[in-house]
């Protein structure tokens, strides 16, 4: 009868607590979130000619012509969301500058007439998580050239989409100016598409 006396009110607050914390509450911050952050809280989803492309929260590789391309990802094979990570090597490590910032320094100065400035260390290394869908300003304007001749336009106008597209610092004080990669892409080919783009096909 004792044993009874403790188990019987030990089960009823497991149960209860696992109501209210484990069903009722995420429920209710869920709801709470789409009613006041919808498009956050469903993922920052970016959609183009009726489908979904990407998220502004989650990087994507770009790897065709006239893209931004966004900085390496250690992330599985590449941005891969079930495997975020970085290297884990550091800025010592002979690996590191033999295998990934050497080829993606001299790829990057080929995609420039010379001289060409020095390359953005965004541009030839990785993030913690692997996933970074943003690029610094200068990583940016580095590749303006580059799109601008791959996509036949402008110079100034390409400069200008980045400008635009450039986010400040949060609340003013922290981080520092970023510039998300698939959203400035996305201006790109609703300016000038390409005709393997999701902007340049119907919707289905």
């Amino acid at each position: 009868m004792e044993l009874k006396s403790h188990v019987y009110p030990a089960v009823l607050v497991t149960v209860l607590l696992t109501l209210l914390l484990g069903v009722a509450y995420p429920l209710a911050v869920t709801g709470l979130a789409r009613l006041i952050f919808p498009q956050q809280a469903a993922g920052s989803l970016i959609e183009a000619g009726g489908r979904v492309v990407g998220s502004s929260l989650i990087g994507q590789p770009f790897a065709g012509r006239g893209y931004f391309f966004p900085r390496p990802s250690a992330a599985g094979n590449g941005y891969d969301p079930t495997a975020s990570s970085g290297t884990n090597l550091g800025p010592t490590s002979k690996k590191l500058i033999e295998e990934q910032v050497a080829p993606a320094a001299g790829a990057a100065r080929a995609s420039r007439p010379a001289p060409a400035p020095p390359v953005p260390v965004d541009l030839v290394t990785s993030s913690g998580s692997g996933l970074d869908p943003h690029l610094s300003p200068a990583a940016a304007d580095y590749q303006v050239p580059r799109v601008a001749r791959e996509r036949q336009m402008d110079e100034d106008l390409v400069r200008k989409l980045v400008h635009e597209h450039t986010l400040g610092r949060q609340w003013g004080v922290f981080g520092e100016p970023r510039v998300n990669v698939l959203e400035l892409n996305r201006a790109l080919d609703e300016v000038r598409p390409l005709p393997h783009s999701p902007a340049a096909r119907p919707p289905r």
